[in-house]
């Protein structure tokens, strides 16, 4: 699935492609606000969002089933033609890995720099991820502060060596949402309106998500 494409059955070439994991439940706005600044300030031709199938580190609350994750995914995105979904990481077992991920996806544009797209928060626990070097062989990190947070990258270069050359600080706005907190609100009968798409707002409705009872 390509976008963007002046040339009748030909597709664009895609060499600047960044990457958005998340477990996306539900996606809100500061997913949508990260990815769009991403996608200017670091001139991606395209930003996948690559929802989490088994996440590793999500055990204690399991995630909504992965088929209406996917579906909110692509109801958030689908006013941007530079936001496409992966199911990379739905359509095989888990548990999945970014390394992995980064891997699959080099595979499928190996033409692509690719760009991952993380919190300052990820970053300063980056060495505890699984193959932190083999990530940064694979994709370049878009950081976006945080308030709070200050990673220390030359003391993780330590760990992981080139990291410092492999990182991109990103201008995002701070928009002080989380899936956590959407799902409390859900929970209480509260609303989410204008913290989500209107689009993912009637998914959650429909669907009758994070009430306990949905079906």
């Amino acid at each position: 699935m390509m976008h963007g494409s002046g040339v009748s059955g030909a597709e664009p070439t895609i060499r600047r492609l960044g990457v958005l994991g998340g477990t996306f439940d539900p996606p809100h706005y500061a997913h949508l606000a990260l990815a769009e600044n991403s996608r200017v300030q670091l001139e991606l031709d395209l930003v996948l969002f690559v929802p989490a199938g088994h996440p590793p580190h999500k055990l204690v609350e399991p995630p909504s089933p992965v088929h209406k994750r996917v579906a909110m995914v692509e109801a958030a995105i689908a006013d941007n033609p530079a936001f496409i979904l992966s199911r990379v990481d739905v359509e095989r077992p888990g548990p999945h890995f970014t390394v992995r991920t980064l891997s699959l996806i080099h595979d499928e544009y190996p033409q692509a720099e690719l760009f991952f797209i993380i919190g300052e928060d990820s970053l300063a626990e980056f060495h505890k991820w699984r193959d932190p070097a083999g990530i940064v062989r694979l994709a370049r990190l878009a950081v976006m502060r945080r308030p709070g947070w200050q990673a220390d990258v030359e003391r993780l270069e330590q760990g992981v060596p080139e990291v410092c050359g492999r990182v991109s600080w990103l201008d995002v706005p701070l928009l002080d949402i989380s899936s956590t907190e959407l799902r409390r609100r859900v929970r209480q009968g509260l609303p989410i309106r204008y913290l989500v798409p209107p689009s993912v707002d009637a998914c959650v409705h429909t669907h009758r998500l994070y009430r306990g009872d949905a079906g």
